[in-house]
């Protein structure tokens, strides 16, 4: 009797963001599959044009308007979150991570998830106290490293 091979997390990724294009009627091609591999890899949090350059590595040829369409169409289907973070071009996240927020180090442009459960609690109690229950939230802080005194500006 032969085994499966199991599924690892990336595979398991490819397939639902495979499965939601071809939900949505678009075509799969060699490219939009070489994206699709990208997105399911990346833990980062890639901008459009990056996510173009790494799916190019892999299959020469993906235009950057098709890596825009799949993308809307990802985001139609609820299986990649657009995060629009002041000042920067739009980046994309699995929709399958756990609830976390986001600091933008305002210099370097990294992003750092976080969570926190004393933050969601307390926006919860805020919410509670003035009559209301959150239905959905997002917090994005925008930061700096501090400088120690004497450290050069």
């Amino acid at each position: 009797m032969r085994e499966k091979k199991a599924m690892t997390q990336i595979d398991r990724r490819t397939e639902k963001l495979t499965t939601a294009l071809r939900r949505a009627g678009v075509r799969i091609t060699r490219q939009r599959a070489a994206l699709l591999s990208v997105l399911a890899e990346a833990e980062d949090h890639p901008e459009a044009i990056e996510l173009q350059r790494r799916a190019e590595a892999v299959v020469p040829g993906i235009s950057l308007s098709t890596v825009y369409r799949t993308l809307t169409e990802l985001e139609h289907q609820g299986v990649i979150l657009r995060h629009q973070f002041e000042g920067t071009p739009a980046r994309f996240e699995h929709s399958e991570a756990r609830h976390h927020d986001h600091m933008i180090d305002v210099e370097t442009g990294e992003v750092i998830e976080f969570a926190n459960d004393r933050i969601e609690a307390l926006q919860a109690e805020i919410a509670e106290a003035m009559g209301y229950e959150i239905v959905h939230h997002r917090l994005e802080l925008y930061v700096r490293r501090k400088r120690a005194p004497g450290d050069p500006d």
